[in-house]
């Protein structure tokens, strides 16, 4: 009887476990459109699973190995939602990390700020994950500011095309809307959006809203959409028999994403499109010899054997894997949440999956990972990076 009592006195005096961490695992979660409307960034989660398989492969993080449970939302918020609960409140993880969708993100921000979650390096660079840290200091983004995007091509265009005659396709959402917005800036004034139109997610096709656009007279378009509706945007103007300058988003721009584009319009449609991008191009002969594009080919060879190199979204969720990794290991021995949260807001480090020159800076302040990027232009079947390194920031 004794040694009962002294046992139970032992364990309410004990720390409580940390959710997602035992003695040889440490479990985080998210949610990826692995079906659906974002179909194609179901190898986002892919790729982040194979790095932390390799990461595992070489003893993990201290000795735990990293557990991903990376579960389908079919791109739908009630199912985000209702998944991210079970992540936490059944899975226990220990963080939600890589989330893809700037609304998925933003419908379960307060309910996990509330319990005190980290919502880690969402797939996501809408403003209000940045700007607003100080109410929702457990969420932080990792894909370059969107508003600052738009504002890149505004400011290119500007300095490039001072004359030219915007049309712009967006998704209806903070996304969009953000993208828009930055463009506004950036061309601050010197050059004339003529139309705009916008898209739902649960749309079919833009064909209407393409015919609209192609009525304004634009001789550039701005494609400010997810993988799906970029094809759409550049396979509707090209059945109008319209061939504008083409500046599309980096959410969109895996070299399978545009094959399929070329494909299904023609080579001219896609020629000379322009964009911004961040990681390098495990598809482009620049890499070829690069020891880190040489390991994510290894990494899907071991790993991944049925996913296609050209699929750079598998290359990102690398990417974004990477900086998890390191944000666990400075995160101590004996992680927490809070402890995760404080690595991640004190981050400064080389990931080699970035292009040359970049670092992936946070402060408790700084919630913009990414804060610089290159201006890209496709050609043949390839993205070319030129210029210097741009400010990401609006």
């Amino acid at each position: 009887m004794i040694a009962h009592i002294v046992a139970a006195a032992i364990a309410l005096g004990a720390p409580a476990a940390t959710p997602g961490v035992t003695s040889t695992t440490i479990t985080i979660g998210g949610t990826i459109p692995i079906s659906g409307p974002a179909a194609a960034y179901g190898s986002v989660g892919r790729g982040a699973d194979a790095y932390f398989k390799y990461v595992n492969s070489q003893g993990g993080v201290f000795g735990r190995k990293i557990v991903y449970e990376y579960l389908d939302d079919e791109f739908d918020v009630a199912k985000t939602i209702t998944l991210t609960r079970q992540l936490v409140e059944q899975d226990q993880v220990l963080a939600i990390f890589n989330s893809v969708g700037t609304e998925h993100a933003l419908a379960v921000r307060s309910y996990l700020n509330d319990r005190k979650v980290p919502q880690l390096f969402i797939g996501s660079g809408v403003s209000k994950l940045a700007t607003e840290h100080a109410k929702y200091p457990w969420s932080m983004g990792y894909l370059p500011s969107f508003a600052g995007e738009g504002a890149i091509y505004g400011r290119y265009i500007a300095s490039h095309q001072p004359k030219a005659r915007i049309a712009v396709l967006y998704e209806n959402s903070d996304f969009g809307k953000d993208m828009l917005t930055g463009l506004r800036h950036g061309l601050a004034g010197k050059a004339k959006i003529v139309g705009t139109q916008a898209y739902e997610i649960a749309d079919s096709d833009v064909s209407s809203q393409m015919a609209r656009l192609k009525s304004t007279g634009a001789d550039t378009l701005m494609l400010f959409a997810t993988p799906q509706f970029a094809i759409f945007g550049y396979v509707g103007a090209f059945r109008l028999g319209w061939h504008p300058h083409v500046y599309v988003t980096s959410v969109s721009i895996s070299p399978d994403i545009m094959k399929i584009a070329r494909v299904a319009s023609s080579r001219k449609q896609v020629e000379g499109s322009l964009s911004i991008a961040f990681v390098k191009d495990p598809t482009s002969k620049l890499w070829a010899k690069d020891k880190t594009v040489r390991l994510y080919q290894s990494i899907l060879q071991r790993f991944l054997p049925s996913a296609k190199s050209a699929d750079v979204f598998n290359y990102y969720g690398m990417a974004v894997a990477y900086t998890m990794v390191d944000t666990l290991r400075k995160a101590g021995r004996n992680p927490t949440r809070a402890g995760v949260l404080k690595a991640a807001t004190h981050l400064d480090e080389t990931n080699p999956f970035l292009l040359p020159g970049l670092r992936i800076k946070t402060s408790p302040t700084d919630y913009y990972p990414i804060e610089q990027v290159k201006l890209a232009r496709y050609r043949g079947d390839h993205w070319q990076f030129f210029g210097k390194l741009v400010n990401a920031r609006d």
